[in-house]
């Protein structure tokens, strides 16, 4: 299908044929009729990619700051491949759409195949043939609204919820600064409130537009608007001002002020400079409130991702609801959005499109107004806006050619065919960790083809397709799974879907490689375990540290050792943010399950042995801090008598290093610290391990695995150890809960398969 697209260090904007999205469930699959480039935000995102390096750094201090952090923490390598890998991206535009109902996932049964639809969110709603769009982000089309109007939902929702928080009232006197998109649905919205309202643009032209939306006085000059909106109130001043503009200047606030009458409401909705004169608004004492986006809801993915609905009886307007309120208004009349089309362009054509939108001319091909605009304008405005230059609404036209769309895309730019002796190698999932850490290992081997890789969104299969020469991208996984040239698949996708997709390809005589953890659920883990003894595939999971030099090393020093080992082994895991799909206990499964797996596994590489006992014990929630800390204590006895304590605690600096070993037995130490370097103890003579250059495992940990499928050494990895590992990550969430020690039986668990 296709889809615009924007490479992130280039800047250069293209459509491209990218794979369909997939169904999932709590959403739906809309073909897409009509999308709204918004002039503001958008304009605003290909501005920034189109920086120089030095630009973009300036512009984003926050990524800075990442590389700086990555920089400390795992070297300059690193940190290097990161920024190269989303320097390379391509990125997807676009946030409000509408079209038609292709298909329903279990979870959003409120819609029907062929409903009419619009749709909101970036990410979701982007400017592409087909899109998976979640059930809350969808707003069902009222039969007299046209699919073109419908397009402006997203912006009309972000208007609306202005109105709602300035809490505007019939016969208020209201000032809009900034008439963009959102400004002009503003005063539209303003106006079948029963306000009065005035308008403020810097262009002569969005305050003639304006004024066709129904501002009852507008001007481009600060003093002159000041001027009409004291004639308008009866020389009181606005009772509300709406500040829609996007401007680094604190101008907008500043004049917000001169406008307002004795204790106004100023609402900030676009993004603009907020550095407020105390004198005016002290004086005034004009009460500032802040408006996020289209309404409640927004950034909970709970609520947008999830599908959860907020009740009607505490949350009366949530980001839907606003949806449906405007499309109402849009159908009733009492708001136009189509007037605001100014430019019109076929999806071929979103190159030229964007440069409209940047301030170049229309080019030949540009269809002007909508049919609603032509409606609602008399011929000669609207030649005199389409030629002069002014831009507000530019819309983007799908036209439906009937075909079916192809879930696969074959990469024009893939690597040479693969010659005898050659391992094909399939990805599914390909999000930052496949691309930052384990593509970049994989491409080092010759041996390798790269046949398939498949995702959820066909922009991330794209991006790492050209990245590293995939034959071709699809979002069908079992288009890899099922290809007879892939010999071994890598499973990279969110946790979920680690023993499903393992299984599946171990049943069809595929090696699988699957990034921890390897299962949530027990029934996932007996499937996975029984698919792997059944079946010629070799079965890894990406427990890498005992593939580490420093780990290969310290065990080397234990080689031989007539005593049971004693082992501390601290995380300063650092916290991650509430909303992070890893604590999701459906996608994610927590951290003891997504990444305590790791040190249980390094545990048993060390001791050869497998875990029979846990004991953990974790910190209460942090109620006053309003966020959940993970840090616990977890004690495991292994079968050789050993133990293990694994520290592993969420609330400390994260300016030190994550990891620390510390390995006693038959009178000596060793020690190894955030796998950078170490230190082997005996009779007071020491001994250094290491380089200072941090290394994981990740690379051994590969060649391991693609050594194994070739046939040129065994698997490292035993079925059993596999799954004591995570027997022993769910042993440990039920001694937190039961604050009692749990007995782990691998070999009980293994005999009932």
């Amino acid at each position: 299908m296709k889809q615009v697209l924007q490479n992130f260090r280039s800047g250069e904007l293209s459509v491209q044929d990218v794979a369909l999205p997939v169904l999932r469930p709590g959403g739906v699959l809309v073909r897409t009729s009509f999308s709204l480039i918004s002039a503001g935000t958008e304009r605003s995102t290909v501005e920034t990619a189109r920086h120089s390096l030095v630009g973009k750094a300036i512009s984003r201090p926050d990524l800075v700051n990442q590389v700086i952090d990555t920089l400390k923490r795992e070297g300059l390598a690193s940190a290097y491949q990161k920024v190269r890998s989303r320097l390379n991206q391509v990125k997807p535009l676009g946030y409000s759409t509408s079209g038609i109902v292709v298909a329903v996932a279990e979870g959003a049964e409120e819609f029907r195949v062929g409903d009419r639809v619009a749709c909101a969110g970036a990410g979701f709603a982007s400017h592409a043939e087909t899109n998976f769009v979640p059930v809350n982000l969808c707003g069902r089309v009222p039969e007299h609204v046209s699919l073109e109007a419908a397009c402006y939902t997203t912006v009309g929702a972000i208007a609306l919820h202005g109105i709602r928080q300035s809490d505007a009232r019939v016969g208020e006197v209201v000032a809009v600064i900034g008439l963009g998109l959102v400004g002009q649905l503003t005063v539209q919205l303003l106006r079948a409130a029963g306000c009065q309202v005035v308008g403020f643009d810097p262009d002569p032209e969005a305050g003639r537009m304006a004024a066709l939306c129904g501002a009852d006085a507008t001007s481009n000059l600060p003093d002159d608007v000041v001027e009409k909106c004291r004639e308008l109130s009866g020389g009181r001043g606005a009772d509300c001002i709406l500040i829609t503009a996007g401007t680094k200047s604190n101008q907008p606030v500043e004049l917000a002020a001169e406008l307002a009458r004795d204790r106004a409401r100023v609402i900030v909705v676009g993004l603009v400079g907020m550095d407020l004169p105390r004198h005016l608004y002290y004086e005034k004492e004009l009460e500032v409130k802040v408006s996020r986006s289209y309404g409640p809801g927004r950034y909970d993915p709970v609520y947008e991702e999830k599908g959860i609905d907020y009740p009607v009886g505490y949350v009366r307007w949530t980001e839907k609801r606003n949806m449906e309120a405007f499309l109402s208004l849009v159908g009733q009349g009492k708001v136009k959005p189509g007037m605001l089309t100014t430019h019109q362009f076929r999806i071929e054509q979103a190159a030229e499109a964007y440069n409209v939108i940047m301030g170049k001319p229309a080019p030949e091909g540009d269809a002007g107004a909508s049919n609603e605009s032509r409606a609602s304008v008399d011929q000669s405005e609207l030649d005199r806006r389409h030629t002069g230059g002014y831009r507000c609404g530019v819309v983007l036209a799908y036209p439906d050619s009937g075909a079916a769309i192809a879930s696969k895309v074959v990469n024009t730019s893939a690597r040479k065919p693969a010659t005898g002796g050659q391992i094909g190698v399939g990805f599914i999932g390909a999000g930052n960790f496949a691309r930052g850490v384990l593509l970049p290992a994989i491409a080092k081997h010759r041996n390798v083809k790269l046949t398939g890789v498949a995702s959820s969104t066909g922009v991330s299969s794209k991006n790492t397709a050209e990245q590293f020469g995939f034959a071709y991208t699809t979002s069908d996984y079992l288009e890899v799974v099922d290809d007879p040239s892939t010999t071994c698949v890598f499973v990279a996708t969110r946790h979920d879907a680690h023993a499903r997709i393992a299984a599946e390809c171990l049943k069809r005589g595929k090696s699988v490689y699957v990034e921890k953890p390897l299962a949530m659920t027990e029934e996932g883990l007996r499937e996975v375990i029984d698919c792997g003894s059944s079946g010629p595939g070799h079965l890894f999971v990406g427990y890498n540290r005992r593939f580490s030099p420093l780990g290969v090393a310290l065990k080397k020093k234990f080689t031989g050792r007539t005593g049971s080992m004693s082992i501390i082994y601290r995380i300063n895991a650092g916290r991650l943010p509430a909303d992070h799909w890893a604590l999701d206990p459906d996608q994610g499964g927590g951290r003891i399950v997504g990444e305590c797996c790791h040190f249980v596994d390094f545990v048993q590489y060390l001791t050869d042995s497998a875990p029979v006992s846990v004991c953990a014990e974790g910190v209460p929630a942090a109620a006053a801090s309003g966020a959940s800390d993970d840090s616990c204590t977890i004690s495991l006895r292994m079968a050789d008598g050993s133990i293990a304590s694994i520290a592993y605690y969420a609330s400390g600096d994260p300016s030190i290093g994550k990891e620390l070993v510390e390995v006693y037995s038959d009178g000596s130490i060793a020690t190894i610290d955030d796998f950078r370097s170490g230190e082997h103890v005996r009779a007071g003579k020491s001994a250094k391990l290491g380089s200072g250059h941090q290394d994981k495992g990740h690379a051994g940990e590969i060649a391991a695995f693609l050594d194994a499928v070739s046939g040129k050494s065994g698997s490292p990895f035993t079925l059993e150890s596999l799954a004591a590992t995570t027997l022993t990550t769910f042993a440990i969430n039920e001694s937190l809960r039961a604050s009692e020690s749990k007995v782990i039986d691998v070999h009980g668990f293994l005999r009932q398969d």
